[in-house]
C-alpha cells in the first residue's frame, strides 16, 4: 500500500501501489502543462466519512511513496481516463482500470509518452 503525501505531508492518502503509479501519471502530466485541478476520492476504509477534495497545484509539496519496490506495468488506457476525469465537475477521479487493449508499457515509457 503506497502513500500520497500532499501540502506538507499533512495530507496522506493510501493507494495501493499499481493505482498510486497510474494516478502519479495522470496527475504529473497536468502539472507539467502548469493545470491546477481538483482530485476527489471516498473513503474505501469502511469508515463511511464520504469523499474529500484537493486542489492540486504546482507550487503545493506532493510526493508519491511505494511501499514495494518493483515497478508497475501501465496501462495507458487507465491513466487517460484519470486523465479525461479531471476537467469534470468532480475533478480528477480514481476510476476503476479498463482492460488493457494492447501491451502494458514500462513505468518510463509511459512517463515519457505523457509528457
Amino acid at each position: 500500500m503506497g502513500t500520497l503525501f500532499y501540502g506538507s505531508d499533512r495530507t496522506a492518502v493510501d493507494i495501493d501501489d499499481r493505482t498510486l503509479a497510474h494516478l502519479q501519471l495522470a496527475v504529473v502530466a497536468k502539472l507539467r502543462r502548469h493545470e491546477s485541478f481538483s482530485l476527489t476520492w471516498r473513503d474505501t476504509d469502511g469508515s463511511g466519512q464520504g469523499r474529500h477534495v484537493l486542489w492540486v497545484h504546482e507550487s503545493i509539496p506532493l510526493r508519491f511513496v511505494y511501499a514495494g519496490s518493483r515497478v508497475a506495468a501501465i496501462n495507458r488506457a487507465w491513466v487517460d481516463a484519470m486523465l479525461a476525469t479531471a476537467t469534470t465537475a468532480t475533478g480528477m477521479r480514481v476510476v476503476p482500470e479498463p482492460p488493457l487493449g494492447g501491451a502494458a508499457v514500462a513505468a518510463g515509457d509511459a512517463a515519457s509518452a505523457l509528457g
